[in-house]
């Protein structure tokens, strides 16, 4: 029975859940912005408390690796690297990108949506001014075009819409709606949390796609910038 714990920093709220051969047991979410260091440990043990469980229980750790808040992805991977060292247990990275992607999934099956096979989806994250994180995947979340940082044009993927129908969505996603009207560019509004982790999780435990708990790090997008007066 593979007890998983899924820690997602990635995002203004962090969350924080366990799951159990892919189904929710609980999840805590975070009411403040941006509190990720604070939050997670009392998270994970309020977590323990409540199921009756001990954190030598656990199969594994899943965390989302980024992109996304550079601080907040810090402290996930920290969290995660942490219990899967004391505990001697595999640690599995989840790209944040793809995590917004099963939340859209969900989100579009919700609303009654229907989508072909050929169509594409574009998880957005906001990375100031006109640009966002981002990437291209198929419905079976591989990707067609990697993560990076992009900034945001008219024309944008202008290639991949003229031959098939983009679903997009995250919080940067909005920055594109208001300058793109092209006929096969459908937007949607997919919030996630940890809970979103899970399918992924489970299907890389059960594949035993684990992550390198020496030299694996978060991916950021791009470098840090501060805006602190030196």
């Amino acid at each position: 029975m593979s007890l998983i714990l899924n820690i997602d920093a990635s995002a203004e709220h962090a969350s924080v859940c366990l799951s159990q051969n892919r189904e929710l047991m609980q999840i805590v979410n975070s009411k403040e912005q941006k509190e990720h260091a604070s939050f997670i440990q009392p998270a994970i043990h309020k977590i323990f408390q409540t199921q009756k469980i001990e954190a030598k229980d656990l199969l594994a750790v899943a965390v989302t690796a980024g992109p996304g808040s550079y601080t907040g992805l810090r402290v996930g991977m920290a969290t995660a690297k942490g219990l899967c060292y004391a505990l001697n247990i595999p640690l599995i990275t989840i790209g944040t990108l793809e995590v917004i992607t099963v939340a859209a999934f969900e989100k579009i099956k919700s609303t009654g949506g229907l989508v072909n096979d050929d169509d594409l989806f574009c998880p957005m994250i906001d990375a100031r001014r006109q640009e966002v994180f981002t990437a291209l995947l198929n419905k079976s979340l591989k990707y067609i075009l990697n993560p990076s940082a992009i900034i945001l044009a008219a024309n944008t993927f202008i290639g991949q819409l003229n031959g098939c129908k983009i679903f997009f969505y995250g919080n940067g996603s909005s920055k594109f709606n208001a300058i793109c009207h092209h006929k096969n560019a459908q937007f949607i509004e997919a919030g996630f949390d940890a809970s979103h982790m899970i399918s992924l999780s489970h299907q890389r435990f059960s594949e035993k796609n684990f992550a390198n708990l020496a030299y694996t790090e978060p991916y950021y997008g791009k470098e840090f910038q501060s805006n602190a007066k030196i």
